[in-house]
């Protein structure tokens, strides 16, 4: 089982990141769920949601306390959020950040090596695109280009999907863009794709 927590704040999307992610999971063959976490729902407030995939009937819908990837879609949640508590050895952050994977880490209080951190402009992509601070598309998109559990035709449909016409194109523009970042990103580290082989990991 994949577990996948969502990061970010009122207004950025993060419980329809984390329902896109399940639909795509599920495109991908799996079994998957969104659960979302409503707590203050003023916009700006810190919001988190959660995602599950198996290739079995999934049977709790408790929170993700020790996830296998964690989005973070607002880079100031950092500190305060504690993103990657709980995360599983060798897990997956991904940052929508204009930082490097360092400065992420050092901005979390973060020293464990065996945690891959991927960072990419994702707000930056997406209001070229948009117009709007939703970054989901483009942070599914990286983590598509990450790992082999979800696909980026897989995301660009159920943005299309969920928003048909020009609202749906401009988030999968943002798709294309933010996996061709993270891909070229992981080329020039030397790294293979897949989580396994982000070079940004710290060790």
């Amino acid at each position: 089982m994949r577990q996948v927590r969502i990061h970010g704040r009122g207004g950025q999307g993060v419980v329809t990141a984390a329902e896109m992610l399940a639909r795509a999971g599920f495109l991908a063959g799996h079994e998957a769920q969104a659960i979302p976490s409503f707590g203050s729902e003023r916009t700006g407030a810190p919001v988190v949601a959660y995602c599950r995939f198996a290739d079995a009937p999934l049977r709790t819908r408790e929170p993700v306390l020790h996830p296998d990837v964690v989005l973070v879609q607002d880079p100031t949640l950092l500190g305060p959020a504690q993103p990657f508590s709980g995360l599983a050895t060798h897990g997956l952050v991904i940052v929508n950040t204009n930082a490097d994977a360092p400065t992420v880490r050092a901005e979390a209080g973060v020293d464990d090596a065996n945690a891959t951190v991927i960072t990419i402009p994702a707000m930056s992509i997406t209001m070229t695109h948009l117009g709007k601070p939703k970054p989901a598309a483009a942070m599914l998109a990286a983590y598509a280009a990450a790992t082999d559990d979800i696909t980026l035709d897989a995301v660009k449909q159920v943005f299309r999907d969920r928003f048909p016409g020009r609202v749906g194109e401009a988030n999968a523009l943002a798709a294309d863009e933010a996996f061709a970042y993270v891909r070229a990103e992981l080329a020039g580290s030397g790294g293979g794709g897949g989580l396994a082989a982000a070079a940004t990991r710290g060790d």
